[in-house]
C-alpha cells in the first residue's frame, strides 16, 4: 500500500462519502484506503484501548477475569451454627428442654435445625437420631441420649460449625487475575458480595439489515434466510465480547442513522451504558442502499479501515464514533462476514478485553494454490494427513464449507506451493491448529524382508496432494 503524500490534507469523511456515492466496484478501482490483511488486523488491534475494570453483578460475572481480590468481609461463617438437626445442649444429660433461643443453663437443651444459630450457653449439638424425649419422676419432659447415640455423645463442640471456620475476616478468598467460575461466584455470594470488580469486556450490539431477510421458514424467491441472528451472538461471546442484543432494520438511510445513535444494549444487570461496539451486517458496499459510511459521517465519526485487500470480505469497514463506540461493518454475505469478523473484529474485541492479538501459525498446504496478485485469500480448510487443503463450498454466500472446516488458510497474493507452510488461524469454535513437526519426520527402519523398492515405482521424496479426497 502506497502512503498518501503528507502535503495534501485528507478530505473530510463526508466528502469521501459524497465522492463515492452511486459508484460500484465494477466501474471503479478498489478505493485508496484499502488495507492489506496484516495491516487491517494490526490497525483494528491498535485502535482500541482496554476497557477499564469495573464492578459487575455476580450473575453476569461468570468467565470474567477478576481485577480485585475477593476477601472475607467478616468471619465465614459469621456465627456458630449447628451442623445437624437436633438439640443444642449445655453440659451432660439428661437435659431439661427449653424454648428455642433461650440462653442455656447447665443441663438444659433447646431444639435446633441445621444452620441454626447456637444459643448462648450451647456447648454441643445432640443429633435427632441420638435423642430420646422422656419424662422424669415427676412427669416433666426430659431429653436423654439413646437411639443411635455413640458412647460419650455429644462431646463438647460436637456438630457445631465454629464462626470463622472457613475463613477469618480479611482473608483472601479468590486472588485477582482468576477467571471466575461458578464456584467462585458462589463463594463471593457466601462472603456477602453483590458485585465483583472485573477486567473490562466489550459489550457488542448487533444491527442486522436487509429488507429481503426472513427469520423463519423456507425463503421464497427473492428472499434469504437470516444467517446472522443464530450465529453472531455466540461467535461474539467466543471472541471475548458480551452480546448486547440485536436490532433488525430495513434499507433506508433514516433507519440506519437512528439505529447507530446512542441505543442502550440489552444486557440484564449490566450498567445502562452504550455498547462498546456496534456490528452491522450489509451496507458496506457502494450501492444506493449502502448507508454505513454516510451515517458514520453524519454522526461525526471517522473511518479507521475502509476496505481490506482480501477475498472474501473485502468491503469490511471499521469506524469510531465521537462517544468512543466502534462500528464494525461486515459484508452481507455470511462467509464474507465471518472472514471480515475474524480479520477485524477478533483483534478489536481482543484489545478491548485485555487480551493479546489472536494467534496465527503455519500449516503445510496440501495442494498448490495459484497467485491472486494484490489480494490475500482466506480459505476454510480441512486437515488431511496433517496437511491443510481448501474446503469445498466456500463461496461468499455459503456456510457449508466453514461448518466443516478445521481452520482458515491465509493465502498470500503470490499463491502457495504444495507442501509449503502457509499462515492459518483457528475458528472461534474449533480446536487449536496442531503444530507442524519440527524438521523432517524420522523414517521407520526397513524390514529385512523388504530391502528394495519395486521397479518402475520410484519412492516419492515430496508431499502428496490429497485435496482431491475432500470432494
Amino acid at each position: 500500500m502506497t502512503a498518501e503524500p503528507q502535503s495534501e490534507p485528507e478530505p473530510p469523511l463526508a466528502s469521501k462519502v459524497e465522492a463515492h456515492a452511486g459508484k460500484t466496484e465494477q466501474g471503479h478501482a478498489a478505493h485508496h484506503a484499502a488495507h492489506t490483511w496484516e495491516e487491517a488486523r494490526q490497525a483494528a488491534f491498535d485502535a482500541a484501548t482496554p476497557i477499564p475494570p469495573g464492578p459487575v453483578a455476580l450473575r453476569i460475572a461468570l468467565g470474567r477475569k477478576l481485577d480485585r481480590d475477593i476477601v472475607a468481609l467478616q468471619d465465614m461463617p459469621h456465627y456458630a451454627s449447628s451442623a445437624m438437626d437436633g438439640w443444642a445442649v449445655n453440659g451432660s444429660g439428661p437435659w431439661i428442654p427449653v424454648e428455642t433461643g433461650t440462653r442455656l443453663a447447665p443441663h438444659q437443651a433447646s431444639p435446633i435445625a441445621t444452620g441454626g444459630l447456637i444459643p448462648a450457653g450451647g456447648k454441643a449439638v445432640l443429633r435427632t437420631e441420638s435423642a430420646v424425649l422422656g419424662q422424669d419422676d415427676e412427669g416433666l419432659p426430659v431429653l436423654m441420649t439413646g437411639g443411635k447415640a455413640r458412647p460419650g455423645e455429644p462431646r463438647a463442640g460436637e456438630h457445631i460449625r465454629k464462626a470463622g471456620e472457613e475463613a477469618p475476616e480479611g482473608e483472601v478468598l479468590v486472588k485477582a487475575g482468576v477467571e471466575l467460575n461458578p464456584a467462585h461466584l458462589a463463594l463471593a455470594a457466601l462472603a456477602g458480595y453483590d458485585e465483583v470488580q472485573v477486567q473490562g469486556k466489550p459489550v457488542v450490539r448487533l444491527l442486522l439489515t436487509g429488507s429481503e431477510v426472513v427469520e423463519r421458514g423456507t425463503p421464497a424467491p427473492g428472499q434469504v434466510r437470516d444467517t446472522f441472528g443464530p450465529q453472531l451472538p455466540e461467535v461474539i461471546a467466543m471472541l471475548g465480547g458480551i452480546p448486547g442484543g440485536q436490532q433488525r432494520i430495513g434499507d433506508s438511510y433514516t433507519e440506519w442513522l437512528a439505529a447507530l445513535e446512542d441505543v442502550l444494549p440489552e444486557v440484564p444487570d449490566a450498567p445502562e451504558l452504550p455498547a462498546d461496539v456496534v456490528i452491522t451486517t450489509g451496507g458496506t458496499g457502494r450501492s444506493g442502499t449502502d448507508h454505513l459510511r454516510r451515517a458514520v459521517a453524519e454522526l461525526g465519526g471517522r473511518l479507521l479501515i475502509d476496505g481490506v485487500a482480501m477475498r472474501p470480505g473485502h468491503p469490511a469497514v471499521l469506524a469510531e464514533l465521537p462517544d468512543g463506540r466502534f462500528v464494525l461493518g461486515l459484508p452481507g454475505n455470511p462467509l464474507a462476514a465471518m472472514m471480515a469478523l475474524s480479520t477485524v473484529g477478533a483483534p478489536l474485541l481482543a484489545a478491548l478485553g485485555h487480551r493479546p492479538m489472536p494467534g496465527v501459525q503455519e500449516v503445510p498446504c496440501g495442494t498448490m494454490i495459484e497467485p491472486d496478485p494484490g489480494r490475500t485469500r482466506l480459505m476454510p480448510f480441512r486437515l488431511l494427513y496433517g496437511m491443510a487443503s481448501p474446503a469445498q463450498h466456500t463461496g461468499p454466500g455459503m456456510m457449508r464449507g466453514l461448518a466443516a472446516a478445521d481452520g482458515v488458510l491465509v493465502v498470500p497474493p503470490h499463491g502457495v506451493q504444495l507442501g509449503e507452510p502457509v499462515p492459518a488461524f483457528s475458528l472461534p469454535w474449533g480446536q487449536p491448529i496442531p503444530r507442524a513437526q519440527d524438521g523432517p519426520a524420522k523414517a521407520k527402519p526397513r524390514s529385512n524382508a523388504r530391502t528394495s523398492q519395486p521397479k518402475g515405482k520410484p519412492a516419492s521424496n515430496g508431499p502428496v496432494d490429497w485435496s482431491a479426497l475432500l470432494g
